[in-house]
């Protein structure tokens, strides 16, 4: 009798007081803990939907510790908004980046930066130590080089599939003594003619260097060991799809006994964040060419991202009245 009672007990609906001591206030949240869930959402999560919660999540929001990291590559978004009134990437990212306060230090942008934006982070911070560009065709060489001017303190860059000079290479290696990380990227491609002008120009102004990805690269062996010779503290190197990297005899040996997480040209691409697809198209290089110009960006592009969304999925509302910029 007392067992089934108290199975009755258990199948009954909680008690209002009980529901009631299980109820969150959102707005109550620690603003720690808030900073924390506004890491993950991203700036864009923050400024189209987060801060529009309540009121304290507006105010944290607004703090400046918060945009000290800013990363704008959401591939999630529908390409047919981005060019829309309502979803002005630029202007959102210049938002992000006042909201900093002059604390910006590490900042990141997929295919929408241009050359006024990259020049608005180098008027509103002197302290960046972190700087991603992938896919962004429409900062040039001069842009680029004149901001490198305002980063004294870079530690960490990433140029992936862009198209920028080796001159631009050069640059940023003499105004960033500090720089420890590059990621240099393209796609890879088989029967490619050599070519180590990126190789010596990172040998030659960039021998901080602990950290060197070059995913796709036209390397050669006498690349390579100029780079291992220019950068003695490399403990950190990709070369994979670097196909003319042939590593034997005592350059292997180098590589194996100095480099303690070493990639290889054949090795594994599982964990690689662009597309490993081989280009078979032909290229058209000349003698000065380090083989970025001769890349056919829009077949990337059309590649990558050729989606036709499906209606099902809803979307964020781009009118939204919330939207507090």
């Amino acid at each position: 009798m007392a067992e089934a009672a108290a199975v009755a007990a258990v199948d009954q609906d909680p008690a209002p007081e009980a529901v009631e001591e299980d109820t969150r206030d959102w707005a109550e949240m620690s603003p720690d803990l808030l900073s924390v869930v506004f890491e993950k959402v991203g700036a864009l999560g923050v400024l189209y939907a987060a801060q529009a919660v309540c009121p304290a999540w507006r105010r944290v929001s607004l703090q400046p510790q918060l945009w000290k990291s800013i990363d704008m590559r959401n591939p999630w978004q529908p390409w047919d908004l981005m060019d829309s009134d309502e979803f002005d990437l630029e202007r959102i990212a210049r938002n992000a980046i006042d909201r900093a306060d002059g604390n910006l230090v590490e900042i990141s942008f997929e295919y929408f930066a241009t050359d006024d934006l990259i020049k608005y982070v180098s008027e509103r911070t002197n302290i960046l130590k972190c700087l991603r560009l992938v896919s962004c065709y429409q900062v040039m060489d001069e842009a680029l080089t004149e901001a490198a001017q305002k980063f004294p303190l870079l530690e960490e860059l990433e140029i992936s599939h862009c198209s920028f000079s080796t001159e631009v290479l050069e640059a940023i290696g003499r105004l960033c003594p500090q720089l420890k990380c590059l990621r240099l990227n393209c796609r890879g491609y088989l029967c490619a003619p050599k070519c180590d002008e990126t190789a010596i120009i990172i040998a030659k102004h960039m021998p901080g260097l602990q950290r060197l990805q070059l995913f796709g690269n036209l390397l050669s062996n006498d690349g390579l060991q100029a780079i291992l010779d220019g950068c003695p503290q490399l403990e950190s190197l990709d070369i994979r799809q670097c196909f003319n990297v042939r590593l034997e005899g005592s350059l292997r040996k180098t590589c194996l006994d100095r480099i303690k997480n070493l990639k290889l040209p054949s090795d594994p691409t599982d964990d690689y964040e662009f597309c490993t697809e081989l280009c078979s198209y032909g290229l058209d290089f000349d003698d000065e060419s380090d083989g970025y110009d001769a890349y056919d960006y829009e077949s990337d592009f059309s590649e990558m991202y050729d989606s036709s969304f499906d209606d099902s999925v809803e979307y964020y509302d781009f009118e939204d009245p919330y939207l507090l910029l």
